[in-house]
């Protein structure tokens, strides 16, 4: 296992119990785990948001939610949240 697949891994066990994570999503939280290298504690809901789309695009070609960030409904944007704040504490674990 590499520093990527690893911090992907502690990623994902951060995220809240009950929170859906994809199916087939490993690509997904490689994603994450390179924007908790890039941008640490400071990550936002679009940077997830837009790993995300990049991650649908190649493994569903096209989803109602693959638009910017800032077009997508509250009820939209909340479904990040988890994801961010499991990337901002893996960040404090470096």
């Amino acid at each position: 296992m590499n520093y990527l697949q690893a911090d992907a891994e502690l990623i994902r066990s951060l995220v809240p119990r009950g929170v859906g994570i994809p199916d087939g999503s490993d690509s997904l939280f490689l994603l994450y785990a390179a924007l908790m290298r890039a941008k640490g504690a400071s990550v936002t809901g679009s940077d997830v948001h837009d790993a995300w789309a990049a991650w649908a695009t190649l493994t569903q070609g096209s989803h109602k939610s693959i638009v910017p960030y800032g077009e997508l409904d509250a009820e939209k944007k909340q479904e990040d949240a988890p994801f961010v704040e499991a990337i901002r504490l893996a960040a404090t674990y470096h």
